[in-house]
């Protein structure tokens, strides 16, 4: 199965990864309760490991107890590794308020549920919407990313 990815400005508007692997990003977001559950840090760990993130990349698990398991089970470790910023369980840049809000002409992927202008920061940001795995992978390349192309 391809991986798709939602262009802005709504969830329905999608496309395969590898058709937007010319599109630069500024951030990657991996949190919010539909995209950071434990089995989506599991699999952001799994492309992260051994690996360094070229952008600004913050990973916020969906509930606190995801965060104990993903500490207990060393992906928080990978994840600082690798160069991204953990932070606690929040809806904070997920819906523009805090810990991550984009900027102007911002290009974030994201792993959250809506893409509007203005969802996660300034009105004129952009967001893009995908897996914990492309956008994990999209964090170590710096462009969206389909996971299997990274070698």
């Amino acid at each position: 199965m391809e991986p798709i990815v939602a262009k802005p400005f709504s969830p329905e508007n999608t496309v395969v990864a590898r058709d937007l692997s010319s599109v630069e990003l500024d951030k990657a977001y991996i949190g919010s309760c539909t995209g950071a559950k434990l089995e989506d840090l599991q699999a952001a760990a799994k492309i992260l490991k051994g690996r360094t993130v070229k952008i600004r990349t913050e990973i916020l698990p969906a509930a606190m107890s995801i965060f104990r398991k993903a500490m207990d089970g060393g992906l928080l470790k990978i994840f600082m590794d690798a160069g991204v910023v953990v932070g606690p369980p929040t809806c904070g840049a997920c819906c523009g308020a805090h810990m991550g809000v984009l900027a102007k002409d911002e290009i974030c992927i994201s792993t959250t549920n809506r893409n509007f202008p203005g969802r996660m920061g300034h009105i004129e940001s952009q967001t893009y919407l995908a897996s914990p795995l492309v956008a994990a992978a999209s964090a170590v390349t710096g462009k969206i990313t389909d996971p299997r192309d990274l070698k």
